[in-house]
Protein backbone atom coordinates (compact mmCIF):
# COMPACT_ATOMS: atom_id res chain seq x y z
CA UNK A 1 0.00 0.00 0.00
CA UNK A 2 1.12 3.51 -0.21
CA UNK A 3 1.31 5.49 2.71
CA UNK A 4 -0.94 8.02 3.74
CA UNK A 5 2.27 10.59 3.87
CA UNK A 6 3.17 10.16 -0.05
CA UNK A 7 -0.29 10.29 -1.03
CA UNK A 8 -0.72 13.31 0.63
CA UNK A 9 2.29 15.35 -0.36
CA UNK A 10 1.67 13.96 -4.02
CA UNK A 11 -1.77 15.09 -4.99
CA UNK A 12 -2.26 15.10 -8.87
CA UNK A 13 -3.21 18.83 -8.72
CA UNK A 14 -4.29 21.23 -11.50
CA UNK A 15 -1.12 23.06 -11.16
CA UNK A 16 0.60 19.70 -11.75
CA UNK A 17 -1.54 18.63 -14.77
CA UNK A 18 -0.36 21.77 -16.47
CA UNK A 19 2.96 21.44 -16.30
CA UNK A 20 2.50 17.82 -17.66
CA UNK A 21 0.43 18.98 -20.16
CA UNK A 22 3.08 21.74 -21.40
CA UNK A 23 6.14 19.59 -21.18
CA UNK A 24 8.30 18.95 -24.40
CA UNK A 25 10.24 15.51 -24.23
CA UNK A 26 13.37 15.97 -26.40
CA UNK A 27 16.73 14.05 -26.28
CA UNK A 28 17.83 16.83 -23.95
CA UNK A 29 14.97 17.82 -21.98
CA UNK A 30 13.77 16.74 -19.10
CA UNK A 31 16.59 15.35 -18.42
CA UNK A 32 19.44 14.00 -19.92
CA UNK A 33 17.98 10.35 -20.00
CA UNK A 34 17.35 9.69 -24.03
CA UNK A 35 20.90 11.25 -24.77
CA UNK A 36 22.46 9.05 -22.53
CA UNK A 37 20.43 5.78 -22.79
CA UNK A 38 21.63 6.70 -26.88
CA UNK A 39 25.40 6.74 -25.63
CA UNK A 40 24.89 3.63 -24.39
CA UNK A 41 23.19 2.01 -27.33
CA UNK A 42 26.37 3.24 -29.36
CA UNK A 43 28.75 1.74 -27.05
CA UNK A 44 26.86 -1.82 -27.69
CA UNK A 45 27.24 -1.54 -31.32
CA UNK A 46 27.78 -3.25 -33.98
CA UNK A 47 28.47 -6.96 -32.22
CA UNK A 48 27.84 -6.29 -28.20
CA UNK A 49 30.49 -6.81 -25.76
CA UNK A 50 31.59 -9.39 -23.52
CA UNK A 51 30.55 -9.13 -19.54
CA UNK A 52 31.30 -10.23 -16.67
CA UNK A 53 30.79 -14.03 -15.71
CA UNK A 54 29.36 -13.66 -12.12
CA UNK A 55 27.25 -10.84 -13.30
CA UNK A 56 26.87 -10.59 -16.78
CA UNK A 57 27.96 -6.67 -15.69
CA UNK A 58 30.74 -4.82 -17.84
CA UNK A 59 34.08 -4.86 -17.11
CA UNK A 60 36.72 -2.62 -15.66
CA UNK A 61 38.24 -2.04 -18.44
CA UNK A 62 35.11 0.18 -19.65
CA UNK A 63 34.47 2.26 -16.78
CA UNK A 64 36.49 4.97 -17.49
CA UNK A 65 35.29 5.47 -21.39
CA UNK A 66 31.49 5.09 -20.75
CA UNK A 67 31.81 7.76 -17.70
CA UNK A 68 33.47 9.99 -19.93
CA UNK A 69 30.88 10.53 -22.60
CA UNK A 70 27.80 10.65 -19.99
CA UNK A 71 26.31 13.79 -19.68
CA UNK A 72 27.19 13.66 -15.82
CA UNK A 73 30.79 12.41 -15.66
CA UNK A 74 31.56 11.64 -11.86
CA UNK A 75 34.78 11.09 -9.81
CA UNK A 76 34.98 7.97 -8.03
CA UNK A 77 38.49 7.56 -6.73
CA UNK A 78 38.64 3.93 -6.08
CA UNK A 79 41.32 1.79 -7.32
CA UNK A 80 39.00 -1.45 -8.25
CA UNK A 81 35.95 0.04 -9.08
CA UNK A 82 33.00 -2.38 -10.12
CA UNK A 83 29.67 -1.13 -11.96
CA UNK A 84 27.83 -0.20 -9.27
CA UNK A 85 30.96 2.24 -8.41
CA UNK A 86 29.39 4.17 -11.04
CA UNK A 87 26.02 4.57 -10.47
CA UNK A 88 24.75 6.22 -13.80
CA UNK A 89 26.67 3.55 -15.95
CA UNK A 90 24.71 1.22 -13.46
CA UNK A 91 21.44 2.54 -13.52
CA UNK A 92 21.75 2.90 -17.49
CA UNK A 93 22.02 -0.39 -17.46
CA UNK A 94 19.78 -1.29 -15.34
CA UNK A 95 17.44 0.59 -18.35
CA UNK A 96 19.31 -1.06 -21.01
CA UNK A 97 18.19 -4.78 -19.41
CA UNK A 98 14.67 -4.19 -18.20
CA UNK A 99 13.94 -2.43 -21.45
CA UNK A 100 14.36 -5.81 -23.56
CA UNK A 101 16.76 -3.39 -25.82
CA UNK A 102 19.44 -5.98 -25.22
CA UNK A 103 20.42 -9.97 -24.23
CA UNK A 104 22.94 -12.03 -23.42
CA UNK A 105 24.34 -14.54 -25.89
CA UNK A 106 26.66 -17.19 -23.91
CA UNK A 107 29.05 -19.21 -26.14
CA UNK A 108 31.71 -21.54 -24.44
CA UNK A 109 32.60 -19.52 -21.32
CA UNK A 110 32.27 -16.57 -22.32
CA UNK A 111 28.94 -14.17 -22.17
CA UNK A 112 28.76 -11.25 -24.80
CA UNK A 113 25.88 -8.69 -23.75
CA UNK A 114 24.32 -7.43 -27.13
CA UNK A 115 21.53 -5.54 -28.76
CA UNK A 116 18.22 -7.43 -30.34
CA UNK A 117 18.13 -6.10 -33.82
CA UNK A 118 14.06 -6.72 -34.04
CA UNK A 119 13.51 -4.63 -31.01
CA UNK A 120 16.11 -1.92 -31.93
CA UNK A 121 14.33 -1.32 -35.19
CA UNK A 122 11.08 -0.99 -32.87
CA UNK A 123 13.04 1.51 -30.74
CA UNK A 124 13.96 3.85 -33.17
CA UNK A 125 10.50 4.06 -34.77
CA UNK A 126 9.29 5.72 -31.96
CA UNK A 127 9.61 8.89 -31.20
CA UNK A 128 11.11 11.30 -27.97
CA UNK A 129 8.01 10.72 -26.07
CA UNK A 130 7.40 7.27 -26.80
CA UNK A 131 11.46 6.38 -25.76
CA UNK A 132 10.99 8.57 -22.55
CA UNK A 133 8.39 6.59 -21.34
CA UNK A 134 9.14 3.62 -22.36
CA UNK A 135 12.58 3.34 -20.07
CA UNK A 136 10.50 5.04 -17.17
CA UNK A 137 8.09 2.00 -17.12
CA UNK A 138 10.60 -0.47 -17.30
CA UNK A 139 12.77 1.47 -14.91
CA UNK A 140 9.67 2.18 -12.17
CA UNK A 141 7.12 -0.82 -13.06
CA UNK A 142 9.10 -3.92 -15.03
CA UNK A 143 12.67 -3.29 -13.44
CA UNK A 144 14.08 -6.06 -11.07
CA UNK A 145 17.22 -5.87 -8.47
CA UNK A 146 17.95 -9.94 -10.00
CA UNK A 147 19.07 -7.52 -13.15
CA UNK A 148 21.89 -5.98 -11.34
CA UNK A 149 22.82 -9.18 -9.22
CA UNK A 150 21.06 -8.03 -5.76
CA UNK A 151 18.94 -9.93 -3.84
CA UNK A 152 14.91 -9.92 -5.37
CA UNK A 153 13.58 -7.11 -3.73
CA UNK A 154 9.93 -7.49 -2.37
CA UNK A 155 9.18 -3.77 -3.73
CA UNK A 156 9.32 -2.44 -7.57
CA UNK A 157 11.37 0.22 -8.25
CA UNK A 158 8.60 2.69 -8.27
CA UNK A 159 7.64 2.00 -4.42
CA UNK A 160 11.36 2.59 -3.75
CA UNK A 161 11.39 5.89 -5.37
CA UNK A 162 7.77 6.37 -3.79
CA UNK A 163 9.31 6.73 -0.40
CA UNK A 164 12.32 8.22 -0.73
CA UNK A 165 10.04 11.10 -2.58
CA UNK A 166 7.73 11.22 0.97
CA UNK A 167 10.65 11.82 2.99
CA UNK A 168 12.55 14.78 1.06
CA UNK A 169 11.33 18.32 1.73
CA UNK A 170 11.06 20.58 -0.97
CA UNK A 171 13.85 22.79 0.01
CA UNK A 172 15.94 19.01 -1.10
CA UNK A 173 18.28 17.23 1.26
CA UNK A 174 22.03 18.17 1.77
CA UNK A 175 24.67 15.32 2.48
CA UNK A 176 27.72 16.90 4.47
CA UNK A 177 29.84 13.75 4.29
CA UNK A 178 30.10 10.40 3.22
CA UNK A 179 28.19 8.93 6.91
CA UNK A 180 24.87 10.91 6.10
CA UNK A 181 24.64 9.90 2.52
CA UNK A 182 25.45 5.89 3.58
CA UNK A 183 21.92 6.39 5.57
CA UNK A 184 19.97 7.31 2.17
CA UNK A 185 19.12 2.81 2.38
CA UNK A 186 16.61 3.91 -0.33
CA UNK A 187 16.23 4.58 -3.31
CA UNK A 188 19.65 2.92 -4.12
CA UNK A 189 22.54 4.66 -5.75
CA UNK A 190 21.39 3.67 -9.41
CA UNK A 191 17.97 5.28 -8.73
CA UNK A 192 19.48 8.27 -7.34
CA UNK A 193 21.27 8.70 -10.36
CA UNK A 194 17.87 7.63 -12.59
CA UNK A 195 16.05 10.27 -11.01
CA UNK A 196 18.86 12.73 -12.07
CA UNK A 197 18.95 11.89 -15.69
CA UNK A 198 15.16 11.39 -16.25
CA UNK A 199 14.76 15.00 -14.94
CA UNK A 200 13.16 14.23 -11.69
CA UNK A 201 15.33 15.84 -9.09
CA UNK A 202 18.45 18.16 -9.38
CA UNK A 203 21.62 16.56 -7.73
CA UNK A 204 25.30 18.13 -7.21
CA UNK A 205 28.23 16.06 -7.01
CA UNK A 206 31.21 16.82 -4.57
CA UNK A 207 34.60 15.80 -4.43
CA UNK A 208 35.50 12.35 -3.36
CA UNK A 209 37.53 11.31 -0.77
CA UNK A 210 40.14 8.42 -1.50
CA UNK A 211 39.05 5.04 -1.37
CA UNK A 212 35.32 6.43 -0.88
CA UNK A 213 33.20 6.33 -3.94
CA UNK A 214 30.83 8.65 -5.27
CA UNK A 215 30.16 11.56 -3.46
CA UNK A 216 26.64 13.81 -3.62
CA UNK A 217 26.54 16.67 -1.60
CA UNK A 218 22.57 18.32 -2.56
CA UNK A 219 19.56 16.47 -3.65
CA UNK A 220 16.77 18.66 -4.77
CA UNK A 221 12.59 17.51 -6.21
CA UNK A 222 11.89 19.40 -8.81
CA UNK A 223 8.35 20.46 -10.46
CA UNK A 224 8.71 17.86 -13.36
CA UNK A 225 10.02 15.13 -10.45
CA UNK A 226 6.80 16.20 -8.20
CA UNK A 227 3.91 15.83 -11.22
CA UNK A 228 5.40 12.08 -12.30
CA UNK A 229 5.74 11.02 -8.63
CA UNK A 230 1.87 12.30 -8.57
CA UNK A 231 0.84 9.97 -11.36
CA UNK A 232 2.27 7.09 -10.04
CA UNK A 233 0.70 7.22 -6.62
CA UNK A 234 -2.61 7.95 -8.49
CA UNK A 235 -2.09 4.95 -10.73
CA UNK A 236 -1.22 2.80 -8.07
CA UNK A 237 -4.22 3.94 -5.77
CA UNK A 238 -6.80 3.64 -8.95
CA UNK A 239 -5.67 0.15 -10.52
CA UNK A 240 -4.09 -1.05 -7.08
CA UNK A 241 -0.60 -2.12 -8.99
CA UNK A 242 1.41 -2.74 -5.26
CA UNK A 243 2.70 -5.61 -7.42
CA UNK A 244 2.88 -4.29 -10.96
CA UNK A 245 5.36 -6.64 -12.17
CA UNK A 246 3.26 -10.17 -11.31
CA UNK A 247 2.90 -12.90 -13.53
CA UNK A 248 0.91 -12.31 -16.43
CA UNK A 249 -1.20 -14.91 -17.96
CA UNK A 250 -0.95 -14.28 -21.53
CA UNK A 251 2.66 -13.68 -21.89
CA UNK A 252 2.65 -10.75 -23.26
CA UNK A 253 5.67 -8.00 -22.68
CA UNK A 254 4.98 -4.75 -23.94
CA UNK A 255 5.39 -1.48 -21.86
CA UNK A 256 1.87 -0.29 -21.64
CA UNK A 257 0.93 -0.20 -18.17
CA UNK A 258 1.45 3.56 -17.55
CA UNK A 259 0.33 4.38 -20.62
CA UNK A 260 -3.46 5.20 -19.53
CA UNK A 261 -2.37 7.31 -17.01
CA UNK A 262 0.19 9.58 -18.75
CA UNK A 263 -0.88 9.73 -22.41
CA UNK A 264 -4.19 12.52 -21.68
CA UNK A 265 -1.13 14.22 -21.25
CA UNK A 266 1.02 13.04 -24.29
CA UNK A 267 -1.41 12.33 -26.77
CA UNK A 268 1.83 11.76 -28.70
CA UNK A 269 2.38 8.53 -26.89
CA UNK A 270 1.31 6.60 -29.81
CA UNK A 271 2.88 3.44 -30.27
CA UNK A 272 4.54 1.10 -27.46
CA UNK A 273 7.61 -0.89 -27.56
CA UNK A 274 6.17 -4.77 -27.83
CA UNK A 275 8.87 -7.38 -26.98
CA UNK A 276 6.38 -10.12 -27.04
CA UNK A 277 3.57 -10.64 -28.61
CA UNK A 278 2.26 -13.87 -26.34
CA UNK A 279 -0.16 -16.45 -27.56
CA UNK A 280 0.72 -19.60 -28.96
CA UNK A 281 3.89 -20.75 -30.48
CA UNK A 282 3.80 -23.96 -32.33
CA UNK A 283 6.28 -26.52 -33.16
CA UNK A 284 8.73 -29.34 -31.12
CA UNK A 285 10.76 -27.71 -28.81
CA UNK A 286 14.62 -29.21 -28.26
CA UNK A 287 15.92 -28.93 -25.06
CA UNK A 288 18.77 -29.74 -23.40
CA UNK A 289 18.28 -30.71 -19.70
CA UNK A 290 20.93 -31.15 -17.09
CA UNK A 291 21.03 -32.42 -13.58
CA UNK A 292 24.03 -32.76 -11.94
CA UNK A 293 26.57 -33.80 -14.70
CA UNK A 294 23.96 -35.92 -16.44
CA UNK A 295 21.60 -34.80 -19.31
CA UNK A 296 18.91 -35.49 -21.84
CA UNK A 297 18.00 -33.99 -25.23
CA UNK A 298 14.66 -34.48 -25.43
CA UNK A 299 12.31 -33.34 -28.19
CA UNK A 300 8.69 -31.97 -26.56
CA UNK A 301 5.57 -31.01 -28.59
CA UNK A 302 4.59 -27.41 -27.70
CA UNK A 303 0.85 -28.74 -27.29
CA UNK A 304 1.64 -30.50 -24.36
CA UNK A 305 0.80 -29.13 -20.78
CA UNK A 306 3.32 -28.01 -18.09
CA UNK A 307 2.41 -31.65 -16.06
CA UNK A 308 3.14 -33.91 -18.85
CA UNK A 309 6.78 -31.93 -19.57
CA UNK A 310 7.10 -32.47 -16.06
CA UNK A 311 6.23 -36.19 -16.43
CA UNK A 312 8.80 -36.31 -19.02
CA UNK A 313 11.37 -35.34 -17.82
CA UNK A 314 11.39 -36.58 -14.64
CA UNK A 315 10.73 -40.20 -16.54
CA UNK A 316 13.80 -39.30 -18.56
CA UNK A 317 16.51 -39.32 -15.41
CA UNK A 318 14.46 -42.06 -14.27
CA UNK A 319 13.00 -40.19 -11.07
CA UNK A 320 9.98 -41.10 -9.30
CA UNK A 321 7.22 -38.72 -10.44
CA UNK A 322 5.13 -38.73 -7.68
CA UNK A 323 6.73 -35.21 -6.31
CA UNK A 324 5.13 -31.61 -6.66
CA UNK A 325 7.18 -29.24 -8.48
CA UNK A 326 7.54 -26.03 -9.88
CA UNK A 327 8.78 -24.60 -13.48
CA UNK A 328 10.97 -20.95 -13.10
CA UNK A 329 11.10 -18.15 -16.26
CA UNK A 330 13.36 -15.81 -15.68
CA UNK A 331 13.31 -13.78 -19.13
CA UNK A 332 15.96 -11.36 -20.45
CA UNK A 333 14.81 -8.38 -18.53
CA UNK A 334 14.62 -9.86 -15.56
CA UNK A 335 11.03 -10.73 -15.49
CA UNK A 336 9.94 -14.06 -13.24
CA UNK A 337 7.22 -16.30 -14.10
CA UNK A 338 6.89 -19.23 -11.67
CA UNK A 339 4.18 -21.80 -12.35
CA UNK A 340 3.36 -24.36 -9.81
CA UNK A 341 1.72 -27.77 -9.25
CA UNK A 342 -1.99 -27.56 -8.82
CA UNK A 343 -1.61 -28.77 -5.49
CA UNK A 344 0.66 -25.61 -3.91
CA UNK A 345 -2.02 -23.20 -4.79
CA UNK A 346 0.82 -20.24 -4.59
CA UNK A 347 1.27 -19.54 -8.21
CA UNK A 348 -0.81 -19.96 -11.63
CA UNK A 349 -1.35 -23.84 -12.48
CA UNK A 350 1.12 -25.24 -13.98
CA UNK A 351 -1.58 -27.88 -15.58
CA UNK A 352 -3.23 -24.18 -17.35
CA UNK A 353 -0.19 -23.74 -19.41
CA UNK A 354 0.67 -25.52 -22.46
CA UNK A 355 4.60 -25.48 -23.22
CA UNK A 356 3.81 -23.12 -26.71
CA UNK A 357 2.48 -20.77 -24.53
CA UNK A 358 5.31 -19.26 -22.52
CA UNK A 359 6.66 -17.67 -25.04
CA UNK A 360 10.15 -18.71 -24.70
CA UNK A 361 12.54 -18.05 -27.00
CA UNK A 362 15.63 -20.19 -28.41
CA UNK A 363 18.44 -19.97 -26.40
CA UNK A 364 16.13 -19.31 -22.85
CA UNK A 365 16.59 -21.47 -19.90
CA UNK A 366 13.39 -22.59 -17.83
CA UNK A 367 14.17 -23.72 -14.28
CA UNK A 368 12.33 -27.22 -13.43
CA UNK A 369 12.70 -27.77 -9.37
CA UNK A 370 11.09 -31.18 -8.51
CA UNK A 371 10.65 -32.58 -5.34
CA UNK A 372 10.24 -29.11 -3.24
CA UNK A 373 11.47 -30.74 -0.63
CA UNK A 374 14.65 -32.14 -1.66
CA UNK A 375 15.13 -29.43 -4.90
CA UNK A 376 16.04 -31.31 -7.40
CA UNK A 377 16.78 -28.26 -9.91
CA UNK A 378 16.80 -29.35 -13.39
CA UNK A 379 17.89 -26.58 -15.86
CA UNK A 380 16.03 -26.67 -19.34
CA UNK A 381 18.03 -25.40 -21.95
CA UNK A 382 16.17 -24.26 -25.31
CA UNK A 383 18.06 -25.64 -28.55
CA UNK A 384 15.63 -25.50 -31.30
CA UNK A 385 11.74 -24.75 -31.95
CA UNK A 386 10.75 -27.12 -35.02
CA UNK A 387 8.43 -25.83 -36.47
CA UNK A 388 7.76 -28.18 -39.69
CA UNK A 389 8.20 -31.04 -37.76
CA UNK A 390 4.18 -32.29 -36.91
CA UNK A 391 5.45 -36.04 -36.90
CA UNK A 392 6.08 -36.21 -33.00
CA UNK A 393 3.38 -35.82 -31.06
CA UNK A 394 4.80 -37.58 -27.47
CA UNK A 395 8.22 -36.85 -25.60
CA UNK A 396 11.30 -38.54 -27.29
CA UNK A 397 14.68 -38.49 -25.82
CA UNK A 398 17.28 -37.63 -28.62
CA UNK A 399 20.06 -38.21 -26.85
CA UNK A 400 21.18 -39.35 -23.47
CA UNK A 401 24.96 -38.57 -21.21
CA UNK A 402 25.61 -39.49 -17.67
CA UNK A 403 24.46 -41.40 -15.28
CA UNK A 404 21.31 -39.37 -12.72
CA UNK A 405 22.20 -38.69 -9.36
CA UNK A 406 20.26 -41.45 -6.71
CA UNK A 407 16.99 -40.40 -5.76
CA UNK A 408 16.99 -41.18 -2.12
CA UNK A 409 14.95 -39.09 0.36
CA UNK A 410 13.85 -39.73 4.07
CA UNK A 411 10.32 -40.43 3.08
CA UNK A 412 8.02 -39.72 -0.47
CA UNK A 413 4.83 -38.13 -0.91
CA UNK A 414 2.74 -40.31 -2.98
CA UNK A 415 -0.37 -39.28 -5.04
CA UNK A 416 -2.88 -42.09 -4.04
CA UNK A 417 -6.29 -41.99 -4.97
CA UNK A 418 -6.92 -38.39 -5.98
CA UNK A 419 -4.75 -37.39 -2.14
CA UNK A 420 -1.46 -36.38 -1.35
CA UNK A 421 -0.21 -39.15 1.64
CA UNK A 422 3.33 -39.33 2.96
CA UNK A 423 5.04 -42.72 3.59
CA UNK A 424 7.72 -41.99 6.00
CA UNK A 425 9.93 -45.11 4.17
CA UNK A 426 13.32 -45.09 2.43
CA UNK A 427 12.25 -46.15 -1.55
CA UNK A 428 13.94 -49.06 -0.95
CA UNK A 429 12.17 -50.31 2.10
CA UNK A 430 9.83 -53.20 1.96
Amino acid sequence: MIPDKIRDKLPLTEDKKQLLQQQTISQHTPGKILKDFQTILEFLQPDGVQVSSTHRQFPLKYFQQLNSKLSYPIDINLKRPVQKSYPYIHGLYFLLRASGLSQLITTGKKTKLVLDPKILQIWHNLNPTEQYFTLLESWLVWGDNKLLGDERDMFDQAYLCLLFWGDIPEAGLKFNNYSEQDKLYYPGFHNLALLHLFGLIELTSGKPQPSKGWRFTDVKPLPWGNAIMAVLTESRTDIKIENYAQFRQDFRIAFETLKPYFQPYFPEWSQTLVIAEGGFTEGTYIFKVTLHNAWRRIAIPSHLNLDEVATAIVEAFDFDPRHLYRFIHQNRMGRIFELDHAELEFNPDTSDFRLGDLSLEVENHLQFIFDLRNEWEFDLYLEKIDHDNGEIQQPQVLESHGLPPVQEEEYMVYLIEDEWKADFRKPDDN
